[in-house]
């Protein structure tokens, strides 16, 4: 059905603009809705509500390129997403904004793009590419690019840092709204921070912090990731802030994309008790104002953007219609599969076990503690084990090796350890590294370690397991981000990969993504770049030994 057909659907009509719900005919001609009406007392058929937004996704997290992602996405009821193009903003700059969003506008899917603002994402780290305060500008000054994405350098705010601040005053000056990025901030320095213009905050973790940022003015954005998992913690936010609520994924691998998206946060949410209007604000109404986004509400003269689902409880979706065009249907994609060119940049050659080495014995070190479902660390202090003055990894008592490499130029691995993973034999590694995707990788044997980083090089991007078992590479030549093959392939592949690092012993519901996390400096509390350990708390590199 395309949008320049004249059709009808009759169901209980979902009205979030006025709060109610009534049995009525939606009438759609030439991609907008043209009249609802009305009917009487009939009540039956399925419901037909806006379609649903997340409301901060990177769209690289996927392994899919956005018009591949769209695919799956619609599946869902996903009518649009509010992207931020950061990661592969980190490798390739502008132009990496610019493949973005030309491969978004190739698909029905609603791809609200931002303009990065902290590339690279901290000095501590080495990046790909660099998008200073002209670059914002002029990004900011293009009608699709819609926000300033997630201020990470809250630091920079609060000292007053000049291009932070015109960074964000770029996009204040074009009312358009500024992503904040504050995991953890409280008091006066969390109120000074969104008094400079920040609108929004993904990264709370306790519902007091969330309720805190709230008084002061902020809108909370409740994430379900394949990693970050907020939504138990903040929902209770629904009940009495529903109109400063929104729901978002941020980080959603291809296996999970397959199984569910923000439909799976409303029905959780439904489930729990909580008023389906309240819920399904969250869901659509309030990221389509507060973006300003070009996205039908199911209104008179709105552009066709709706979905059909079953019942308000347990919300399959039935339907998924953008613009007068129906997309998904009965959990099919109706979108085509399109071709993508590849874009990167890696220039890391292969390494040695030897590279790896790390002297020391005796005392206690500093070591990573990996924390499920979150992407905060904690700092242990442990004795590690030594054979002939070089530290070894502990299988027994679950105590890895971490190393990350510079992919950009040839550099000296940086390494540490890391505990929780789980793995009793073999490695993984990444060239998915939070935010400068340098190559990450951790391990029970340095040999281990070594074949999997090569895995990945060789690929020019990817993630991989080794063991002597046997060795898997998802290649991702996109940036060293997203795949070339359709979304039900890399979600099986990635399937495959995550079993075999599973049997191996990673406790870990998601292990590649919580690996990826794991140099991300800007989120407390010990991460590792490739320039060494670091402490997020403090902001300063810190010794292995303590």
């Amino acid at each position: 059905m395309d949008s320049s057909s004249q059709f009808e659907v009759s169901g209980q009509i979902v009205d979030l603009v006025r709060g109610e719900i009534f049995p009525g005919t939606v009438r759609v001609s030439q991609g907008r809705i043209d009249s609802i009406g009305r009917n009487g007392g009939a009540s039956g058929g399925p419901f037909i509500l806006p379609g649903l937004v997340d409301a901060h996704v990177h769209i690289e997290s996927s392994m899919l390129p956005p018009s591949e992602f769209a695919r799956l996405a619609v599946v869902h009821g996903t009518v649009a997403t509010v992207s931020d193009p950061h990661e592969i903003a980190n490798v390739l700059g502008v132009e990496g904004v610019d493949y973005m969003i030309a491969d978004g506008l190739r698909t029905p899917l609603i791809t609200a793009f931002g303009c990065p603002s902290c590339v690279p994402a901290t000095l501590f780290e080495s990046a790909g590419a660099v998008i200073g305060v002209e670059d914002v500008r002029a990004l900011l000054a293009r009608d699709e690019v819609r926000y300033l994405s997630e201020m990470m350098n809250f630091p920079g705010v609060l000292s007053g840092n000049k291009d932070v601040l015109s960074k964000i005053e770029a996009a204040r000056s074009r009312g358009k709204p500024v992503d904040g990025h504050a995991p953890g901030l409280r008091g006066a320095d969390a109120k000074a921070y969104i008094e400079h213009g920040i609108t929004t905050d993904h990264e709370c973790f306790t519902y007091e912090e969330a309720l805190e940022k709230i008084s002061y003015g902020m809108k909370i954005i409740i994430r379900e990731g394949s990693a970050a998992k907020n939504f138990d913690a903040l929902i209770p936010l629904i009940k009495d802030h529903p109109e400063k609520v929104m729901f978002c994924s941020d980080d959603k691998h291809p296996n999970d994309l397959l199984r569910g998206h923000i439909n799976e946060l409303v029905r959780r949410a439904v489930s729990q008790g909580y008023s389906p209007l309240s819920v399904l604000k969250a869901a659509t109404l309030n990221p389509v104002q507060h973006y300003g986004l070009d996205v039908g509400l199911l209104q008179p003269g709105d552009r066709a953007d709706f979905i059909l689902v079953d019942a308000l409880e347990s919300f399959n979706v039935l339907r998924t219609v953008i613009k007068g065009r129906t997309v998904a249907e009965e959990g099919r994609t109706l979108l085509p599969r399109l071709h993508c060119e590849p874009i990167n940049r890696f220039a890391a050659s292969p390494i040695t076990p030897s590279a790896l080495a790390c002297t020391g014995e005796g005392g206690a070190y500093r070591v990573i503690e990996a924390l499920d479902g979150q992407l905060i660390t904690k700092e242990l202090h442990l004795p590690l084990k030594s054979l002939a003055g070089v530290l070894q990894s502990d299988p027994e008592r679950d105590i890895l090796k971490i190393t990350v490499i510079n992919r950009y130029s040839d550099a000296p691995p940086a390494v540490a350890f890391v505990r929780n993973f789980g793995l009793k034999r073999g490695a993984i590694a990444s060239s998915v590294a939070h935010d400068s995707h340098n190559i990450i990788a951790v391990g029970a044997d340095d040999s281990d370690i070594a074949r999997a980083i090569n895995l990945v090089i060789e690929n020019r991007g990817g993630i991989s397991f080794s063991s002597a078992d046997g060795s898997l590479v998802v290649g991702l030549p996109i940036a060293g981000l997203m795949s070339l093959d359709e979304g039900e392939k890399v979600a099986s592949d990635y399937e495959k990969i995550d079993r075999m690092v599973k049997e191996a012993g990673s406790t870990l519901s998601a292990p590649f993504m919580t690996l990826s996390f794991l140099a991300l400096l800007v989120i407390p509390q010990l991460k590792l770049s490739d320039k060494g350990l670091f402490d997020g708390s403090t902001f300063r590199f810190v010794t292995l030994k303590v």
